[in-house]
């Protein structure tokens, strides 16, 4: 009989470590993938099948992430600039940003600063790039 620990079940949760290999997060490319892992997770918190284990391994996840957000220095630079760093951060083209602002040609307006960003603009490219409103206004 497996011994629960801390409300976890060992064999499981390590089932999970494996195949997940969470470490500490060196490269934008282990983010990502850290990022996806978490949204399975999230996915299945939200439906209510979510395991303990694998609120467990969310739970790590979101400590790595936050761990690695904190050491991320961000240049100073109007909110132009910053999203300009941040697209040229995750190699995305402009096409990437079209669940923000709802089309390419107002994708290009605002990259061309020729459109302000709107205050739905901001909390978006704060929500697609997990980062604090303040960067985009």
């Amino acid at each position: 009989m497996e011994k629960m620990v801390l409300g976890i079940s060992p064999a499981k949760y390590g089932k999970l470590l494996s195949r997940t290999l969470p470490k500490r997060i060196e490269t934008d490319e282990e983010f990502d993938h850290f990022i996806e892992t978490m949204e399975v997770l999230s996915r299945a918190e939200a439906s209510g099948t979510a395991s303990p284990e694998d609120r467990a391994l969310h739970s790590l996840l979101s400590t790595l992430i936050q761990e690695y957000d904190n050491r991320i220095t961000l240049p100073a630079g109007n909110p132009l600039q910053m999203l300009h760093y941040l697209m040229e951060q995750r190699n995305l083209r402009p096409v990437d940003l079209v669940s923000v602002f709802g089309s390419r040609a107002h994708v290009s307006m605002a990259l061309n600063g020729r459109r302000a960003l709107s205050k739905d603009h901001v909390r978006k490219l704060a929500e697609f790039f997990r980062t604090s409103t303040d960067l985009f206004l």
